[in-house]
């Protein structure tokens, strides 16, 4: 039976200190908290993007529109969130609450993301819900294989765009893209080794270097999170200058230690599953770590 998180909105920033975690994403003006509610302080103090917040006022009612899938028994529930890298289900009492609407406005805006309800009393039983909830579920890892609930007060006074929020923030992949509301929940996983990928996604080369990085990231589930850095978007910009990259340099591969902010970079001109499994490899070792370099940089400067 999965793990129940139960989050407030309302939470302290006094309850949620600033860790080294929040490293090469403080560029971004992210804080990243050890508590695991930290996301959903965010749902009351964070503002969406203006694009994401015009997609949240949207809704497609076009032909092939995706839909919530009704789950009628457990076992259906269960091969629905492990048929996904993300799942979200709303559990309800029955099918009169607001959110069964609110989870029908939100579901185009998230493609990649599997949506469920379920009215059944067995499933919510199973999952620990004992009142209307909507929960997600990422697979991004056996670490994180975490049921993330939104219910009571928090459930009451839900709208749209706390809702988007609350999936996107914690839309973690097997590749996830980097921006300043997926941060949160990177950030908030408890798999403190990244590696991110930064390409500009304009490239011709990009799909097929992505689908490589995928597959190495296969590899390392339950180990490294594996992040896609756009360097197309300016936003992104400071969070490439923590690594001391250049635009001249990218793509690379840079991988980071939330623990200690160790951190490594790796320019490349394509990428190639075995070398990002040694580079990987190399850095759970503690070969070729940053700190390194930077003595060879200090060697070189006082050489000259």
């Amino acid at each position: 039976m999965p793990q129940s998180i139960n989050c407030r909105v309302g939470c302290p920033e006094s309850e949620a200190p600033n860790t080294k975690a929040r490293a090469w994403s403080e560029s971004r003006k992210m804080e990243a908290m050890p508590s695991r509610c930290l996301f959903l302080l965010f749902l009351s103090t964070c503002k969406l993007s203006p694009e994401v917040a015009a997609e949240v006022q949207e809704s497609s009612d076009g032909p092939g529109a995706q839909e919530p899938m009704q789950l009628t028994d457990v076992q259906a529930a269960m091969e629905f969130i492990a048929a996904a890298e993300v799942a979200v289900i709303g559990f309800f009492q029955d099918l009169e609450v607001p959110a069964v609407s609110l989870i029908h406005s939100v579901v185009q805006n998230f493609q990649d993301v599997s949506f469920g309800i379920s009215t059944a009393s067995e499933v919510l039983a199973h999952y620990n819900i004992t009142g209307n909830t909507i929960s997600l579920f990422r697979l991004v890892s056996q670490v994180d294989n975490k049921q993330l609930d939104l219910k009571g007060e928090d459930f009451e006074s839900m709208d749209a765009t706390k809702l988007s929020r609350f999936i996107e923030s914690n839309n973690l992949h097997l590749v996830t893209e980097y921006n300043a509301i997926t941060a949160i929940g990177l950030f908030n996983s408890m798999i403190p080794i990244h590696l991110l990928l930064i390409m500009n996604k304009a490239s011709s080369e990009f799909e097929e270097n992505l689908h490589r990085f995928q597959e190495a990231a296969k590899l390392f589930q339950g180990r490294i999170l594996f992040i896609l850095v756009d360097s197309g978007v300016k936003q992104n910009e400071k969070a490439i200058s923590f690594f001391k990259l250049k635009m001249s340099e990218l793509p690379a591969l840079a991988i980071y230690q939330t623990l200690d902010d160790t951190w490594d970079t790796l320019p490349i001109t394509e990428v190639l599953v075995e070398q990002v499994q040694n580079f990987c490899d190399g850095f759970l070792k503690g070969k070729g770590l940053r700190e390194n370099h930077e003595a060879e940089e200090k060697t070189s400067k006082v050489e000259l």
